[in-house]
């Protein structure tokens, strides 16, 4: 078994919608453009680049990862100047997502801090969207452009190298970033930490082919052995608190419970192009079927549970739920709720329970949707569309709070486990 090097990063959950109506529109807007295959980043579009990259090196350098083998328990297996880039387009990126993620990154020496959204469906690393950055000694102009357009945001500006400091034991040498000149859409923040597949940086930096990511130099740099993120949320209760970790190089035992159950990439598109499983979901003791053998996502991005609009039906009429015109949202009473049963995903060779107080919204955020603050509000939302289509279900941050997840990109697999969160009555 190889020696496996795991570094990890705290993590903030953000609500940024101003309303439940709003958060509905941007998960289904987002299922659709997964539907579509707009700007895939699974694993297997990240192994098809870096073979590509094998061939073709930034600046001339080695920099480009590997794909590391797995460990870990489980059930499955140039410089100078130049033009513009032109590239640009709407893809599905942490721009499009209700709820956001940052951290605080430092860059230079001395580093300054910047608040970075982080985003595993896009690929730059850029800073001075609010924050102005300051050339050190380790600052480098390349003299290169950089300009990236998200999903409902863009900035351009210069690129830099420079030490890029995730915390103490995660330090980058010589990391491309982007310095911007003009942002839009990142109120708040000072830039993101593109954490995607390094070919979604293609066409972005002029006289470039593509840029190696973070995760690309922490790799080829020996600061991690593997080619693995491991993800922890909390339930989330208040907005703005650091209730996660990003792992860097494999897994956190302290964080799951049990074994992790790992699972391949699923065959099916458009999942496929994505964190795409395949799963069965149940409703009740009783085995209410919702959706079977179906093809789905894993993201961090989509906020509710949705579920195809089929399964969605069935799933209203198991629970009595109605839809409340305020929010756009299902609805139970409390009676109604003291009755509210599991919901059941079996994933491979588990099957993992997402209980009653996990399916709906935290009472104490209500007010965060426009609702009322007595109303009980569920998390499982319709895509708008039936099963059938190759994306029945997107397991979003809703899920992800009561499971550990791991977007293992070496073996294209994506790893889920129970946590000491996962029964939960926080909600």
């Amino acid at each position: 078994m190889s020696h496996v090097v795991v570094r990890s990063i705290p993590i903030a959950a953000r609500i940024g919608v101003g309303s439940a109506k709003e958060l509905v529109a941007r998960d289904k807007e987002r299922a659709q453009k997964v539907l579509n295959g707009i700007h895939p980043h699974g694993p297997l579009v990240s192994r098809e680049a870096r073979s590509r990259h094998h061939h073709h090196k930034h600046h001339g350098t080695s920099t480009g990862a590997g794909a590391g083998s797995g460990t870990g328990t489980g059930t499955g297996t140039g410089t100078g100047t130049g033009t513009a880039p032109t590239g640009s387009g709407t893809g599905v990126d942490v721009t499009d997502a209700s709820v956001t993620y940052t951290t605080s990154v430092g860059v230079g020496s001395s580093a300054t801090k910047f608040t970075l959204l982080i985003d595993t469906g896009s690929s730059n690393t850029w800073v001075g969207a609010s924050t102005k950055y300051t050339p050190t000694s380790s600052s480098q102009n390349t003299g290169n452009t950089v300009k990236v357009s998200y999903g409902s945001g863009s900035f351009s500006g210069t690129e830099y190298t420079d030490t890029v400091t995730l915390s103490s034991s995660l330090v980058i040498q010589k990391q491309s970033i982007g310095v911007a000149s003009t942002a839009t859409g990142f109120q708040g923040v000072d830039g993101i930490l593109g954490i995607g597949p390094a070919d979604l940086t293609q066409g972005t930096v002029s006289n470039t082919s593509t840029v190696p990511t973070v995760t690309d130099n922490l790799f080829s740099q020996g600061t991690i052995t593997e080619d693995t993120l491991g993800i922890s949320f909390e339930p989330t209760t208040q907005t703005g608190v650091m209730n996660g970790e990003l792992s860097f190089g494999g897994t956190d035992s302290t964080k799951y419970t049990g074994n992790i159950t790992y699972v391949p990439i699923t065959s099916t598109s458009p999942a496929s192009k994505y964190w795409g499983i395949n799963q069965d979901l149940t409703y009740g003791s009783s085995g209410t079927s919702l959706l079977s053998g179906s093809a789905g996502i894993v993201d961090t991005g989509t906020t509710l549970l949705m579920i195809a609009s089929d399964a969605f039906e069935k799933y209203q009429q198991a629970t009595g739920a109605t839809m409340d015109n305020t929010t756009g949202l299902l609805t139970i009473t409390n009676e109604q709720y003291t009755s509210l049963q599991s919901l059941f995903f079996k994933i491979g060779g588990t099957t993992f329970e997402l209980t009653a107080n996990a399916q709906i919204w935290p009472r104490s955020l209500n007010s965060t949707l426009g609702g009322n603050a007595n109303s009980i509000y569920l998390v499982v939302s319709s895509m708008g569309t039936p099963s059938g289509q190759g994306l029945d279900f997107i397991n979003g941050f809703a899920f992800l709070q009561r499971f550990y997840s791991v977007f293992d990109t070496g073996n294209t697999q994506v790893g889920l486990a129970t946590t000491q969160n996962t029964d939960a009555e926080t909600n």
